[in-house]
């Protein structure tokens, strides 16, 4: 069934480290570098991710993020906007969400705008790169994901509940 609603988690999904890429899970750069705001010049956009956008966009798709950011609700909404601002991608997202850090706020964030919008669940498509934060919220949420293949994907116990991986970016538009 084609989507006409797409959830991408940021960190690893659409950006990721500069230094590190997808060799190791992306969330090491915060703890390295703790500074509030600075993150972002140690961060690059992800190949074939804006390419990727405009062409969701051009078929009518809805696309919105969903990042995880552990900074009281206010401090992360900037966090994550001011990420968006600096790769030039805010007119590729119709919303853009920071949700909380526990395992099944993003799956709440999706039921939700799956309802303001009047949308099914079947019509809707969660990406990530990580399985326990990205995919098990939306599987669990009844939401199709699919997982982008990395090194430290099948890192969680239960890597092996994986039904779906893609290689890069663009696979997603098979499924749209």
């Amino acid at each position: 069934m084609k989507k006409k609603i797409i959830f991408f988690d940021g960190d690893g999904t659409l950006w990721y480290p500069k230094k590190t890429k997808f060799t190791q899970p992306p969330w090491w750069i915060y703890k390295e570098h703790k500074e509030f705001h600075q993150h972002k010049k140690h961060l690059m956009i992800i190949p074939h991710v804006i390419s990727t956008l405009k062409k969701l966009r051009a078929k009518g798709i809805i696309t919105i993020i969903l990042s995880t950011h552990p900074h009281p609700p206010k401090e992360s909404a900037i966090e994550i906007n001011n990420k968006v601002t600096h790769f030039k991608i805010e007119k590729l997202f119709d919303e853009v969400h920071a949700t909380r850090p526990y395992l099944k706020s993003k799956g709440e964030f999706i039921i939700k705008i799956l309802k303001r919008r009047n949308i099914p669940k079947s019509k809707a498509l969660m990406i990530g790169d990580s399985y326990e934060w990205d995919y098990s919220p939306a599987k669990k949420a009844g939401i199709d994901a699919l997982l982008i293949e990395s090194p430290y994907m099948n890192t969680h116990p239960a890597a092996n509940r994986i039904k779906k991986t893609i290689k890069k970016i663009s696979d997603i538009l098979k499924y749209v």
